[in-house]
């Protein structure tokens, strides 16, 4: 029996009739094909996400609540070629309102691995930074992951070419509605559903379950890493803080010695400019932590893909369980010998067989649930191999992503940690060279 699955109808809606505020017309529905390059969003539209703003409202329970705003700035890139610069539309999207367009797309493109989300609360952070979600520090952190976000979906050949995604970035109002009559919600599985099928699946596709086992590895090696990092950033910190206390005994030092003070004096201002760049400088590790964060997400983007596999298995599992239940029916009927014992073979032997008519009634409805059967699970195989096909194209674009950006950021971190130790050697020198007047 094939791996296959049905794959979720398309239920985007139609086209708004109204006109979109950017200059980029919108993107034509249902998407045929998968975009090259150069048709992205991304290459034909700008995307900013400029500003966040704290702002307090009334929640669905009329309750009053703080909340994050952030500003979306769009501008076609189209009409900027002859030195015209094209006008800036822009509107405000909650945190809920991101959530709520990434929930739509993994629902209605179940092959693809969809960019994760900042996070909505700091994790592995150390311990002197705060965890507060209104924090300052942390709001700007999430406002950039906001935007790689968006500038992931705009990249995406497939994901940049949907409507909804388009109307998030341009149309401020009525966009939720909008969002929400494509019944999206409808269509998602539950977790017991999955549960079920993780369980029961008797053919599971190898390619898959090693996927799933290599993305909980992937997950848990980052969240190690994390950790890790936090826990080196909390010694560092006690590092540079040191050096702030050496500087402040030095300068106390140097009130009492005539001699040596203008050594000791300068050797201090050494420490203390030292010790005060702590905080930029990990307020900068955590813009990279971010980038580990961001596929720590991605894992379980991969197990979602992994789990609509096991769902669409375990429907054609079932369906070609319950195709070959109604042939033994209909043969045990044609034949008038039962094969396996029955509550419906002891009701005939205690109450008489069936009447010649009655079973070729039966006959014939059993022959029509056949046909139907046959053709829904040719229909299901079908779809599955599209799935497997889309899914796996998808993955090898998300490895070869994957790769290139963990390097970079993995090498901008080596980078970042050679300059803060050559930044600590010449700290040190100075230092030295001062004692050395002294």
């Amino acid at each position: 029996m094939e791996n296959a699955e049905a794959e979720p109808s398309d239920s985007r809606p139609e086209e708004d009739d109204a006109a979109p505020r950017s200059g980029f017309s919108p993107p034509e529905q249902p998407v045929a094909a998968a975009a090259t390059m150069e048709d992205c969003l991304a290459k034909k539209m700008e995307i900013t996400v400029s500003e966040a703003e704290k702002r307090t409202g009334r929640n669905a329970m009329n309750m009053q609540e703080t909340y994050t705003a952030y500003l979306i700035e769009t501008r076609a890139v189209e009409s900027q070629g002859e030195g015209q610069c094209a006008p800036v539309d822009s509107l405000w999207r909650r945190y809920s309102e991101f959530e709520l367009l990434r929930n739509y797309l993994s629902v209605t493109y179940p092959h693809i691995v969809v960019p994760p989300l900042p996070e909505k609360r700091a994790d592995f952070v150390w311990h002197k930074l705060s965890a507060d979600n209104m924090d300052p520090d942390f709001v700007e952190r999430r406002r950039i992951g906001l935007e790689n976000f968006l500038l992931r979906v705009a990249s995406h050949p497939v994901l940049c070419q949907d409507k909804i995604f388009y109307s998030f970035l341009t149309q401020e109002g009525g966009w939720k509605e909008m969002v929400n009559e494509t019944g999206f919600q409808l269509k998602a599985d539950s977790r017991l559903k999955a549960l079920n099928a993780t369980f029961r699946v008797k053919n599971p596709d190898k390619r898959f379950t090693e996927l799933k086992h290599y993305s909980d590895e992937l997950q848990s090696v980052i969240s190690h890493l994390l950790r890790v990092r936090a826990r080196v950033a909390d010694r560092l910190y006690g590092v540079y803080k040191v050096h702030g206390n050496y500087g402040r005994v030095f300068s106390e030092w140097s009130a009492i010695e005539k001699e040596m003070g203008d050594g000791l004096q300068s050797a201090g201002h050494h420490m203390d400019v030292y010790a005060a760049s702590i905080d930029d400088i990990l307020e900068e590790e955590e813009h990279y932590a971010d980038q580990l964060k961001e596929y720590l997400f991605y894992a379980e983007a991969l197990r979602a893909v992994c789990r609509k596999h096991e769902l669409m298995q375990y429907d054609l599992e079932m369906a070609a369980q319950d195709l070959t239940s109604k042939k033994q029916q209909c043969e045990e009927l044609a034949t008038g010998t039962v094969r396996t014992f029955s509550l419906k073979g002891m009701t005939s032997k205690l109450f008489g067989q069936e009447t010649p008519e009655q079973r070729e009634a039966k006959i014939k409805v059993l022959e029509e649930q056949i046909q139907e059967g046959e053709e829904q699970l040719k229909s299901k195989n079908l779809e599955g191999r599209d799935f497997v096909k889309s899914a796996w194209a998808d993955i090898e674009r998300f490895k070869e992503q994957k790769n290139h950006d963990l390097k970079e950021a993995l090498i901008s971190y080596a980078v970042m940690q050679i300059s803060m130790c050559k930044k600590g050697i010449q700290v040190w020198t100075n230092a030295k060279e001062c004692f050395s007047k002294m």
